[in-house]
C-alpha cells in the first residue's frame, strides 16, 4: 500500500515538473506576458502600465517590421526591459529629429534596429544610445490585456518620419 502511494506521489511530481518545464519553454520561445510602464510610449500605452502579450517567433524568425512595438533588453541597463517602436531595420537610412529642432541621417548597421518611444520628448531610446543590436529584442507586442478599456490587438504603425 505504501509503495502505491509513493508511486502516485512520484507520478504527480513528474507531471508537475513537466508542466513547469512546458510553461518555461512556452514563455521563453512562444508567448510571454510583460508590462510596459512609463511615459515613453504615450499615447499608445498608459503611463501607469499596460499588461501586454508578446510573441517571440517574429523576432526569432526575423519577421519584425518597421512600425512594430517590441520589448527589448535595454542597451544602457541590461537589467531593464524597454518597450519601444521599431523605426528602422538594418540597412535602412532614417532621418532622426532632435529635441533642438535639427535632424540627422542615420544608416542602421547590419544586425541592428532603431528603437524609439512614441512620446518623443519623454523617451530614452536610440536617439540616446544609437542603433540597438537585434539580439536584444525579446518579442513583438501584439495584444494588450490591461487595462480592460484598452483590450485588443496592438497594430503596426506604417513607416513614418522619425
Amino acid at each position: 500500500m505504501l509503495w502505491k502511494s509513493l508511486s502516485d506521489v512520484a507520478g504527480r511530481g513528474a507531471a508537475i515538473v513537466q508542466c513547469v518545464c512546458f510553461m518555461d519553454v512556452f514563455s521563453n520561445h512562444v508567448l510571454q506576458i510583460q508590462q510596459c510602464i512609463g511615459p515613453s510610449m504615450l499615447p499608445t500605452f498608459n503611463i501607469r502600465g499596460d499588461i501586454l502579450v508578446t510573441e517571440r517567433l517574429s523576432v526569432k524568425l526575423g519577421k519584425i517590421r518597421v512600425g512594430d512595438v517590441v520589448m527589448a533588453r535595454s542597451p544602457s541597463d541590461p537589467r531593464m526591459v524597454v518597450c519601444k517602436r521599431i523605426l528602422g531595420l538594418e540597412g535602412d537610412t532614417i532621418t532622426v529629429a532632435s529635441d533642438k529642432g535639427g535632424s540627422t541621417k542615420v544608416k542602421i548597421p547590419k544586425g541592428h534596429v532603431w528603437l524609439q518611444g512614441d512620446n518623443f520628448h519623454k523617451s530614452r531610446d536610440s536617439r540616446e544610445y544609437g542603433p540597438v543590436p537585434s539580439a536584444l529584442l525579446q518579442g513583438r507586442v501584439f495584444y494588450r490585456i490591461w487595462p480592460p478599456q484598452g483590450w485588443g490587438f496592438v497594430g503596426r504603425i506604417p513607416s513614418q518620419s522619425v
